[in-house]
């Protein structure tokens, strides 16, 4: 693709700047009135992603396959949206829009006619990002969705990594889920790690992969530290978290999910995936995530 095709998109306001790259419609860049970045760069030594965007599965498939009715479809883990260019269709200083819709490609491993349409939007210290999972084809939809966002950990604000933590809206006594080794959801339960609200940050809590929060109860977190400005995630629509890192990395990411990896050793049907919602034909499925600076 040329870089005139893959230009980043760059939206402000007075008190955050954005960019956006058409390729995933990943947010790319979030800086504050400063010139500090809040969102990791990527790194390729580690990690490319900065916050790439789920779709049609979140996680990994059984045996990186699912059945619909009786044929069998194969896509790789987080499915194919992160890595296809969208068409950029809004683009002002401080709202950008971009589309993904059905091709050839697709619908030969998802065989449904849709269109993603994610628009951002800067107002004041919050970032909106809503998601329209749109059914464009004739019959029932099954998906899944989910935001991968990747945070500066620490935060450019002179706290220690060590000092930060998130918080959570609400008590979340509800225990945790993890993955097996091959990227797939246990049955096991374990302790929650948060306390009176909060997760400490700490890379051993990592050493297992993500943490999931399958029974959560807060639609909103704040990421930071004492003292220091915060970032409040707000997701309103989505019914799972996740929580991640690779230990050592200097990024967490704090990921609102409408879809799970299978349970391992999985066979249903794709309908019966936990967290697969169906769109109706002509219908629409439309998933927001808010990022705000809290200033100190």
């Amino acid at each position: 693709m040329s870089d005139q095709q893959n230009q980043w998109v760059s939206l402000g306001s007075g008190n955050l700047t954005a960019q956006v790259n058409p390729l995933g419609a990943q947010l790319s860049a979030l800086r504050d009135r400063s010139g500090r970045d809040l969102l990791w760069a990527g790194d390729p030594a580690v990690w490319t992603g900065r916050a790439p965007l789920l779709f049609p599965i979140v996680g990994m498939l059984a045996g990186g396959c699912y059945r619909l009715g009786s044929k069998v479809h194969q896509l790789p883990r987080h499915g194919f949206a992160r890595g296809k260019l969208f068409e950029v269709t809004e683009a002002t200083s401080a709202t950008a829009a971009f589309r993904l819709t059905a091709d050839e490609a697709t619908l030969q491993v998802y065989p449904f006619h849709f269109e993603l349409d994610v628009r951002f939007a800067l107002e004041g210290p919050t970032l909106s990002i809503t998601t329209y999972i749109r059914n464009v084809g004739d019959e029932e939809m099954p998906a899944s969705f989910g935001y991968h966002p990747a945070f500066r950990w620490p935060l450019p604000y002179g706290r220690e990594r060590s000092s930060h933590f998130i918080e959570f809206a609400c008590d979340e006594p509800a225990p945790i889920r993890r993955l097996n080794t091959d990227g797939l959801l246990t049955m096991e339960r374990h302790p929650t790690p948060i306390s009176d609200r909060r997760l400490a940050l700490a890379d051993a809590l990592f050493r297992d992969d993500v943490i999931i929060f399958d029974a959560i109860r807060s639609s909103s977190v704040t990421y930071g530290a004492d003292g220091g400005p915060r970032l409040r995630i707000s997701y309103p629509d989505t019914p799972y978290l996740g929580v991640w890192t690779k230990p050592a990395a200097n990024f967490i990411c704090i990921e609102p999910w409408h879809g799970l990896s299978d349970l391992a050793g999985f066979s249903g049907d794709f309908t019966a995936k936990t967290g697969v919602f169906m769109v109706a034909p002509g219908a629409c499925m439309p998933i927001t995530v808010a990022i705000a600076l809290q200033e100190a």
